[in-house]
């Protein structure tokens, strides 16, 4: 016997949108470095081996448009760009920890 699972929005299991937020190429290990402190870009493409420029900027920004990171411009000379985790970003620690803990 097998049961419908309804891929409906107003059905959608909230664990799985949760799951989706951190889905994406390198995301699941840009929030585990913000979880550590801010980032910057530079600093990004040297810790998490195998990204290139395309893909951290891309996910950094997915990041940003689900209200995890906050981007913040520095306006010193020269001029630099930090991430940092957002309330939401920082309420979803717990929970990424315990995934973490299921490795």
């Amino acid at each position: 016997m097998t049961t419908n699972i309804s891929n409906k929005n107003n059905d959608a299991c909230p664990a799985e949108e949760v799951l989706k937020l951190l889905s994406g190429k390198w995301k699941p290990q840009i929030f585990r470095l913000a979880a550590e402190g801010s980032l910057r870009f530079s600093n990004l493409l040297r810790q998490i081996e195998g990204s290139n420029k395309q893909s951290i900027a891309t996910a950094l920004k997915e990041l940003e448009a689900e209200g995890l990171l906050i981007k913040n411009v520095i306006k010193l000379k020269p001029l630099y760009i930090e991430y940092t985790l957002s309330e939401r970003g920082k309420l979803m620690l717990p929970v990424f920890q315990q995934l973490e803990k299921l490795r």
